[in-house]
């Protein structure tokens, strides 16, 4: 026991010993080195001031050029901070810049009938309203009130009727657009079909869409303003309806504006042009450009399984349409994706509640970068003036009357007559920009060479003389603390 102590101690004496030799191979300087190391290093560097401040024997002056050289450095640490602060503010500009152009794109236009199915349809399923209430909740548009008490003849076709899809019978006996609702049709002087619309799905059944999605391979644009797309409809009162109670009582055509490549979005955006009258709606076109965070409140890593664009309607959709599926298993109407759709009492017993759930708990946000749908970096808005004027004329009935031989209370009563121009060809952008940004943030080395005189270089050399001194000193130490610790240390037993 005693033999392992003392090979102990002498293993460590012999391992002191060694890093004491090895430190010791280059020995500090002396105080009259390190002395002579600091005046050439004032005298040498090009940080103006300091070699004033080292070569003046006058005190005076000595302490002028040290209040100099200090005030300099207090005023470049500020200004330095203040940009280091302003940077981390995340600051933005807003520019608007407005582009003139020969041809400008022409938007989609989604137009549906206010009188949303077929009146005989709804004679023989006199609960389609309340159904359809239920079905579009998925768009927190129409919602049932709390307080509805739902019937025995609900929950009996309920129950009766689990295979019933709204999906066949909105497509079957909604609204639809033929040679008879749609009485004339032209976009820039070429007439135009009911082939040209696309059929899409919205809150108000049966919809159909001018220049969306995969129709506009040939990029429709116009060459002069006040010409565009001129739509003359047959609403068709007699045979569709709708529910006055919630109220839908009008007669017309409602219709969004919105880019090609997103979903038309009807709530707060929709334009109503009712029965015997002509709307003339001018439009401009706008684009935003949002900063993504944390200069603004965009996410570009965003992307969308069902469509093309990102818009924060399309995410939306998506987020509900994932939390239903994953709970009731299947699909409501109205929403996008690949699965099977919901039966009537899956809208009762599951859609219904999980939609609640969803808005009270906040699953589906929207707005700032850290919610489920953020805004969209780049949107392309259509902001429209609309005017009315009564339509058709005396004459103009009595000429439209005989050409699709009706009678003039008819025209008045079923044609909508609606005119889409741009007002001028120019498009206006507003984008967000950044106001400092890492290439201003650099400039702080103008304000070094400002208030300094130093540069880079400078930086460089100060830095090579703190690390010389730092060595200087740590070897000190070292070696004294390896001294204290051989003098502590036990002496050997012989």
């Amino acid at each position: 026991m005693e033999h392992t102590e003392k090979s102990h101690v002498h293993t460590e004496k012999g391992l002191l010993g060694k890093i004491k030799r090895c430190l010791s191979k280059k020995p500090l300087p002396s105080p009259t080195d390190r002395k002579k190391f600091d005046q050439d290093f004032a005298m040498s560097t090009s940080f103006h001031g300091i070699h004033n401040i080292a070569q003046n024997q006058n005190k005076v002056r000595k302490v002028i050029w040290l209040s100099v050289v200090l005030g300099s450095v207090s005023l470049l640490v500020w200004q330095i901070y203040s940009r280091l602060v302003n940077y981390f503010t995340w600051p933005t500009t807003t520019s608007i810049e407005v582009q003139y152009v020969e041809k400008i794109e022409f938007p989609a236009v989604t137009l549906c009938n206010l009188n949303r199915f077929q009146t005989e349809a709804v004679s023989r399923f006199g609960i389609i309203f309340f159904l359809w209430d239920i079905v579009s909740k998925v768009l927190r548009l129409q919602e049932t009130s709390a307080n509805h008490t739902v019937s025995p003849e609900t929950l009996d076709f309920v129950t009766n009727h689990q295979n019933f899809s709204i999906t066949e019978f909105v497509k079957n006996s909604g609204f639809y657009l033929n040679n008879d609702t749609l009485v004339h049709c032209e976009f820039f002087g070429k007439t135009c079909s009911p082939k040209d619309f696309k059929h899409v799905f919205t809150e108000y059944g049966n919809c159909f869409t001018f220049n969306y999605g995969e129709n506009i391979q040939s990029k429709n644009k116009v060459s002069l303003s006040g010409r565009g797309l001129k739509l003359l409809l047959d609403v068709h009162q007699e045979e569709f309806t709708d529910n006055p109670v919630p109220g839908f009582a009008d007669a017309g055509v409602i219709f969004v504006i919105h880019s090609p490549k997103k979903e038309p979005q009807f709530d707060g955006l929709g334009l109503s042009s009712p029965v015997g009258m002509h709307a003339r709606v001018t439009i401009r076109q706008l684009k935003t450009v949002h900063q993504e965070y944390p200069w603004g409140e965009c996410n570009p890593n965003i992307k969308l399984r069902n469509f093309i664009t990102y818009s924060t309607y399309g995410c939306l959709k998506e987020c509900k349409a994932w939390h239903i599926q994953r709970l009731c298993g299947c699909l409501p109407f109205l929403l996008p994706g690949n699965g099977v759709e919901c039966d009537l009492l899956k809208y009762y017993n599951c859609v219904s509640p999980i939609l609640d759930h969803i808005e009270r708990q906040g699953l589906c946000t929207m707005g700032t970068h850290n919610s489920s749908c953020p805004v969209s970096c780049e949107e392309t808005e259509y902001p429209a003036t609309v005017s009315y004027s009564t339509f058709p004329s005396q004459r103009a009935t009595r000429f439209l009357a005989k050409k699709l031989n009706q009678s003039q209370e008819y025209i008045r009563e079923n044609l909508v007559n609606i005119e889409i121009n741009y007002s001028d060809l120019n498009y206006k952008i507003t984008q967000q920009q950044k106001a400092v940004s890492v290439p201003e943030l650099l400039d702080v080395g103008g304000q070094l060479g400002l208030f300094c005189g130093a540069s880079l270089i400078t930086i460089i050399e100060i830095i090579e003389y703190v690390f010389t001194n730092f060595y200087w000193v740590l070897i000190f130490f070292l070696l004294k603390i390896l001294e204290t610790i051989q003098r502590t240390s036990p002496p050997q037993a012989v």
